[in-house]
């Protein structure tokens, strides 16, 4: 008894693939417009940059990206160099302490362990804003406001149960007759961890360090709150300084500054990209 075919006849498979093709690059560019547009600003006289919004500029000038490294107390370079001391202690507590936390949840067994993990689970859902008050005070009474402190220690005592339960998932997935062959060698927990366990967890490892890198390069609201003197300023907020309610805004420098911002970013995230991949594909997200 014949049976109709549910698949797509061989005629109309190029076009299925080019209507794809089509709709991906379509909405990739509706994705990219407001970077695209932030780029033509840049090169733009600043007088023009709302008058004449198209993508294309009429007149094209560098002299934003020249004024703006210039413009504040510092040259931009001194706020891009405080990112990246921030952004790099934060990567590096990230990736000791939250590997440290998920090999002890996945690997070793002590009191109360699926109490505190549901602790640790719980403590992703609370909103950061809740936190905040109880910080800061804490923070202040120990003289750490306008210090980069505040924004690096709690790395370096594992507070991003996000990336705890990401490589939690990924050690799961890695047989235990691994650690039994270790032991059996004579590896303790210790050295398990540092020669078996850490270079099999490279890709979620990577991803953590992405999203920390993205996350804390970007963050204005903590590194506001903490960094009030101009010579400790950070990338994202030196962005605010080109802002003012009261007076005339640079626009051009800001979107000047704002592209160069974004460079590492870009090059951190395509530098990883395969293993960003690789361990969000192998830790549950799937």
């Amino acid at each position: 008894m014949a049976t109709r075919s549910n698949r797509v006849p061989v005629l109309f498979r190029p076009a299925s693939r080019l209507t794809k093709h089509v709709l991906l690059i379509v909405f990739g560019l509706f994705m990219l417009y407001p970077l695209l547009w932030m780029v033509s600003s840049s090169i733009k006289p600043e007088g023009l940059i709302f008058r004449e919004p198209g993508l294309v500029p009429h007149d094209v000038t560098g002299a934003n990206y020249s004024g703006g490294w210039h413009a504040l107390k510092h040259s931009f370079g001194y706020y891009l160099w405080n990112s990246a001391v921030i952004t790099v202690l934060a990567v590096v507590g990230n990736l000791v302490a939250c590997s440290l936390a998920a090999y002890a949840f996945a690997r070793l067994e002590f009191p109360l362990k699926k109490l505190w993990f549901t602790v640790m689970l719980l403590s992703i859902m609370l909103p950061h804003h809740v936190t905040v008050v109880p910080q800061y005070i804490m923070f202040s009474k120990i003289g750490w406001i306008n210090t980069i402190w505040p924004i690096v220690v709690p790395k370096f005592l594992a507070t991003d149960a996000f990336f705890i339960f990401l490589m939690v998932q990924f050690i799961r997935t890695l047989p235990r007759e691994l650690d039994e062959a270790a032991a059996i060698d004579g590896a303790g927990h210790w050295r398990t961890f540092v020669q078996v366990i850490l270079p099999l967890c490279v890709p979620a490892l990577a991803t953590t360090a992405i999203f920390t890198f993205i996350w804390t390069w970007n963050d204005f609201f903590t590194q506001n709150l903490y960094l009030t003197n101009s010579d400790n300023l950070t990338a994202p907020v030196a962005l605010r300084q080109f802002l003012d309610a009261s007076s005339d805004s640079s626009w051009g420098p800001m979107f000047a500054m704002s592209i160069i911002s974004l460079g590492p970013i870009f090059g951190f995230f395509l530098a990883g990209q395969k293993y960003l991949v690789r361990g969000m594909a192998t830790t549950g997200f799937k």
